[in-house]
């Protein structure tokens, strides 16, 4: 009888550890699986949220796209819903996400509401023009995906990448170039930009100083003010149209004739979402026009 006892005691024994096991075993699984979210059908509205979204490794699960993320060139494939800021409810809702992600300042509000109100989920990122604030963005949508180790290791890269570029522009102030960020010359007229926007933010990045700063956003100004700005270098959009005419019509306007950037024909234009997105390829767009105003390896 106590033989009988002590196998019986021992075959439970057992059967306690290997249960254990299993349950450690388990619960280890769960806890270094990364975290799945349930939506596969993602529209994304912003360039820099679909570039997100792409360097995150997400690209597959995009289903349409608005019509400023034109990186990288794959997305460009897909179905289109507008202008991020003149979106219908019709044409966002037609290709039947389960996700929207969109920047911040998409609309207009009347077809947000209209969105969201929807059975959708719908994720608004906020908007960034500084190193704190790309990092956020990543953040917002690598939660949104069910990716956060893959955003935080994307933001580490993207952080690093930026101080690094950051680093390098820096020059003493009196060396500084000013630098005139033209939006379009619409009716011959200078639409520049002024203080806390995109443009303003990358050129003070890049080791530059915007030469018009006594107003806010993007505003036509008058031949006087260009003169008195008194840039070293027009920075434009590589459009054409109105955001980008020829060097020989841009320098010949009454305008831009007799400043110093007219002089030395100084004039450079780079991709709008490079430029503008603050996204994962910031730190580019920072080197690429730092070697602009400073020639490379400045």
């Amino acid at each position: 009888m106590r033989l009988c006892t002590r196998t019986s005691g021992q075959l439970a024994a057992l059967l306690t550890a290997m249960f254990g096991a299993f349950v450690a075993l388990t619960v280890s699984a769960q806890q270094n699986a990364a975290p799945v979210s349930p939506h596969a059908d993602v529209l994304s509205l912003g360039g820099s949220v679909t570039e997100i979204v792409a360097a995150l490794g997400q690209q597959h699960r995009l289903k349409a796209r608005d019509s400023t993320s034109s990186y990288p060139p794959g997305v460009t494939d897909l179905p289109d819903v507008g202008y991020v800021r003149s979106l219908s409810p019709e044409g966002v809702l037609s290709v039947g996400p389960s996700l929207i992600l969109s920047e911040e300042g998409a609309g207009p509000p009347e077809a947000l509401d209209v969105i969201r109100a929807a059975d959708v989920d719908f994720v608004e990122v906020p908007d960034a023009l500084t190193t704190e604030g790309i990092l956020r963005k990543i953040e917002v949508i690598g939660d949104a995906l069910g990716v956060a180790d893959r955003a935080d290791g994307l933001a580490a890269e993207v952080e690093t990448a930026l101080s690094a570029a950051m680093a390098d522009a820096e020059r003493p102030e009196a060396d500084k170039k000013r630098v005139l960020f033209v939006l379009s010359t619409q009716g011959g007229r200078i639409n520049a930009s002024g203080a806390g926007t995109a443009a303003d933010a990358l050129i003070r990045m890049a080791g530059g100083v915007n030469a018009v700063s006594e107003f806010e956003g993007y505003k036509q100004i008058t031949d006087e003010a260009v003169g008195l700005a008194a840039p070293d270098m027009i920075l434009m959009m590589d459009r054409g149209g109105d955001h980008g005419l020829a060097d020989d019509e841009l320098f010949d306007m009454p305008s831009i004739r007799m400043t110093p950037a007219a002089q030395t024909r100084s004039v450079v234009r780079m991709d709008g979402l490079l430029m503008l997105g603050f996204g994962p390829r910031t730190a580019d767009a920072v080197r690429q026009l730092n070697d602009a105003l400073y020639g490379q390896g400045a």
